[in-house]
């Protein structure tokens, strides 16, 4: 694939990188903060990032897996967030070669739907088993992901970013 111009070509992710920040934000989605709704979805916003920019690493399994503990931990309908994740993992994963050649702002604008999507599904899922709506401010969840996107995807991108050797004469 041809990079875009300006932009750096990025070392490799080490793995156990990429599990730690899912677990990172598994655990910060398991705080007990109590049912704020309007809360970004951390987990929800890491899993887009790396099946975005890692989408053979991180795919639809791990996003089944992930879905089920957070439901295991929120005491919801088992699968609620499983099929959720796993739907953002797809549609991401299938946007993937497109979505790679803008930058992260105009990323986020296109991710905007896609979180929206998955907060719409959970919340279909709660509503149709007997649960209460959660009000208008679940709306603000995907905006506030769709803002934290940029800083998401500089912050994940810095240890790739790095020289490898400071040789001047290497010119990658």
């Amino acid at each position: 694939m041809i990079m875009p111009r300006g932009q750096q070509l990025l070392l490799p992710v080490n793995p156990l990188f990429i599990v730690f920040t899912l677990l990172l934000a598994l655990i910060i989605n398991m705080l007990p903060l109590g049912r704020i709704v309007w809360l970004p979805d951390w987990l929800m916003v890491l899993l887009a990032f790396w099946s975005l920019n890692q989408p053979q690493r991180v795919g639809l399994g791990i996003a089944f897996v992930l879905g089920l503990i957070m439901d295991v931990d929120r005491g919801s309908l088992l699968g609620q967030h499983a099929l959720a994740y796993t739907l953002l993992v797809y549609v991401t994963g299938w946007m993937s070669r497109r979505l790679l050649w803008f930058s992260s702002p105009i990323q986020a604008l296109h991710l905007l739907p896609l979180f929206a999507l998955a907060h719409g599904v959970q919340v279909l899922l709660r509503v149709a088993v007997g649960g209460i709506f959660p009000g208008p401010l679940m709306l603000i969840a995907p905006v506030i992901e769709t803002v934290l996107w940029p800083i998401v995807s500089v912050l994940l991108l810095a240890p790739q970013r790095r020289a490898p050797d400071s040789d001047e004469n290497r010119p990658l």
